[in-house]
């Protein structure tokens, strides 16, 4: 009888230690993500028709925010998507606070907006995965989505 009574008590401090261990973990995760550059939210289906006009090209694109108390010097960090496209930025300062939306349509860019300047899409809107890679190659932050819907509009929060 002992033993029947032990499990269940055994199995609900080993459930509560997991529980209090990954309480713990989850902080540091957050903290660490809101502590620097990371995306914030992706457009990855541009409402109206996919008729590969620059304007339907620039309705899709990705926020790129800097959480951090310090300006960032973005050149040479990439974003790629799963197919393996590929946008390297430039001399882009990034301000403490700030959020630049790259655009994958054609456009000037400015302190707010950097444009892939492509021809045709970047993201699938039946699923995909955003990279934000650091110059080293290291990943920064990623973002992935599956199907658009009605409900999602195409656009998927990162945070």
């Amino acid at each position: 009888m002992r033993i029947r009574t032990a499990a269940p008590i055994a199995l609900a401090a080993a459930t509560a230690l997991a529980g209090s261990l990954l309480a713990t973990a989850t902080p540091a995760t957050a903290a660490a993500h809101q502590g620097g550059l990371h995306f914030g939210t992706v457009q990855y289906d541009g409402p109206g028709k996919d008729d590969r006009s620059n304007t339907s090209l620039n309705a899709e694109w990705v926020n790129i925010h800097n959480n951090g108390k310090k300006k960032v010097q973005l050149k040479g960090f990439t974003v790629k998507d799963n197919t393996g496209y590929t946008y390297t930025f430039g001399n882009h300062t990034l301000g403490a606070g700030k959020t630049v939306k790259l655009r994958t349509g054609k456009g000037r860019n400015s302190a707010g907006t950097a444009h892939w300047n492509r021809g045709s899409y970047v993201w699938n809107n039946t699923g995909d995965k955003a990279r934000l890679l650091k110059p080293n190659g290291k990943l920064q932050d990623s973002c992935s989505w599956g199907r658009s819907t009605k409900a999602n509009k195409g656009v998927k929060s990162c945070h």
